[in-house]
């Protein structure tokens, strides 16, 4: 018991850091740029319905980008790194209900040998829409 109480602020110390996610490389920011270009960041939102499924890109193994349409992309940032994504491994959500949500359970494996490759969690998703279009006038 004595151990663990001198354990104790040791585990709360390693709780309160901050989590950098690793830089896109090149390829990564160059695949990002296009698939967003014209489109314009709105504000963030918790949630999104997960209809149409199956529409994660996946950019690194933190960036992900779900398509709604041609219209709208939402980016998400994950929390923590799914590293196995980069190397084609599957991604497995955990959720509750009809939405995607901030914190929902995210795992990749590797669907030959049974392994996970990594785990994370959903972030905040980012909303790039394409602009309308504004009227000519004459």
């Amino acid at each position: 018991m004595r151990r663990l109480i001198c354990l104790l602020p040791l585990l709360l110390v390693a709780c309160t850091g901050t989590y950098e996610p690793p830089k896109l490389t090149e390829k990564q920011a160059a695949e990002l740029e296009k698939a967003l270009q014209g489109k314009v960041a709105g504000e963030k939102v918790t949630c999104i319905n997960r209809e149409p499924q199956s529409n994660f890109r996946v950019i690194s193994g933190n960036v992900l980008l779900y398509q709604v349409n041609r219209r709208l992309i939402y980016k998400n940032e994950l929390i923590g790194s799914c590293s196995g994504l980069t190397r084609g491994d599957t991604m497995i959500v955990r959720t509750f209900g009809s939405q995607y949500c901030r914190g929902d359970i995210t795992t990749s494996a590797n669907l030959f040998t049974g392994t996970i490759s990594g785990s994370c969690a959903l972030g905040d998703f980012i909303p790039y829409r394409t602009p309308a279009k504004s009227p000519s006038g004459g």
